[in-house]
């Protein structure tokens, strides 16, 4: 368990990592400063470098052995209006009791908590049976093609697969280690564009409003129940993000009306098989349109095994609670990580404040996911 001067440790990490201006994909000179300091503690960097996106693969022992691995990201969401926040968001400060920061639950705050377990437990143990990983990105915010991505394709081409993942993304919802995250939903977009006739308003019969066209369609596509769930996964769902059409005038029908739409969905569904479904809906109203899809994520489960008990009696040995799996939520690197992990959990802090104006977690949060993470490493090891 951390000591006041490993606590303090954390704490001083945590803040140079806060420091760090590191908006998608921009690094800012945080992923050099923890291939540094991963360096200076005994582990050998790989830097996968690509376009703007900064890539970070650090092993600490021989990599022909089976590998631990915590993975996860350095780059934030932008801040916002600065003036709404209570504290600068690049200086990490402490208010009753809470840590506030950009990016301190996602996901600053989980990275320099496993930098400092496996810091902890390599000063007092060797690992003899495994590999240690960690492996980051700074493109895990924005579109994803050029960060984890691409360490996977590495790992791949390199016949390196990785026996125990955790992926630091907060999952706590009320108590720190409530949700473990054992898989994620599918993503699928649609850009939708129904086809009318512009014209005079006043004149409708020689005109084709898409907007009318399109109104009951829309009324049917947000009442349709897709599912119902199964075991591990929610239901599917359905929501429209954005809506245009017209000219900006009062007189003039529009010519088109342009939506998106996105689904989350379960393993219950194939992405073809919910784009089959949509078309069948449009044909239905013989509607004039174009679509295009944009499948970002599949949805996955992770096998529970030795990684799921290790991490239910850690949290329990901390927290003293038993958490929930759960696969809801939006998508997260995982996704790409599933191909190269024979079991990956996520596990990280609470996600209440993320993304938000103002973003932080309770002090001893940041303590007790650090207890956490050294715990598994000394039963895995």
């Amino acid at each position: 368990m951390l000591n006041d001067i490993e606590q303090e440790k954390l704490i001083n990490l945590t803040k140079k990592l806060i420091s760090f201006k590191s908006i998608t994909p921009c690094q800012a000179g945080c992923m050099d400063f923890i291939e540094e300091y991963l360096s200076n503690i005994g582990f050998r960097a790989i830097r996968l470098d690509k376009n703007e996106t900064s890539n970070l693969i650090a092993i600490y022992g021989d990599i022909n052995k089976p590998i631990f691995a915590f993975a996860g990201h350095i780059d934030v969401v932008p801040p916002g209006e600065i003036s709404q926040w209570d504290t600068d968001p690049f200086i990490l400060e402490e208010k009753s009791d809470k840590l506030y920061g950009r990016g301190i639950a996602d996901m600053k705050g989980a990275v320099s908590s496993f930098i400092i377990a496996c810091e902890n437990f390599l000063q007092h143990y060797q690992p003899q049976h495994y590999c240690i990983a960690i492996l980051l990105t700074s493109d895990e915010e924005g579109p994803a093609t050029d960060g984890t991505r691409i360490m996977v394709e590495y790992l791949q081409q390199n016949n390196i697969q990785i026996q125990y993942c955790i992926l630091g993304e907060p999952t706590s919802v009320n108590t720190l280690g409530d949700t473990i995250k054992i898989g994620r939903r599918g993503s699928l977009t649609g850009h939708l564009e129904i086809i009318g006739q512009q014209g005079h308003i006043a004149y409708p019969h020689l005109c084709i409003n898409p907007i009318h066209k399109f109104a009951p369609v829309i009324n049917e596509l947000t009442s349709v129940n897709w599912d119902s769930g199964n075991e591990f996964f929610p239901p599917s769902t359905l929501q429209f993000t954005n809506l245009n059409s017209g000219i900006g005038v009062d007189n003039v029908t529009p010519g088109n009306l342009n939506a998106r739409f996105n689904f989350r969905y379960n393993n219950i569904y194939t992405a073809n098989e919910l784009q089959d479904k949509i078309v069948a809906i449009l044909d239905q109203y013989k509607l004039k349109y174009q679509i295009s899809w944009f499948n970002s994520a599949k949805p996955f489960i992770t096998k529970k095994g030795l990684l799921s008990t290790i991490s239910i009696e850690a949290i329990n040995k901390i927290m003293e609670i038993s958490p929930e799996f759960k696969t809801d939520g939006g998508t997260s690197d995982g996704r790409f990580l599933i191909n190269v992990c024979n079991e990956i959990l996520e596990l990280g802090l609470n996600n209440k404040y993320i993304h938000q104006i103002s973003e932080c977690i309770p002090k001893h949060d940041l303590f007790n996911l650090a207890n956490i993470y050294y715990t598994i490493l000394t039963k895995i090891f």
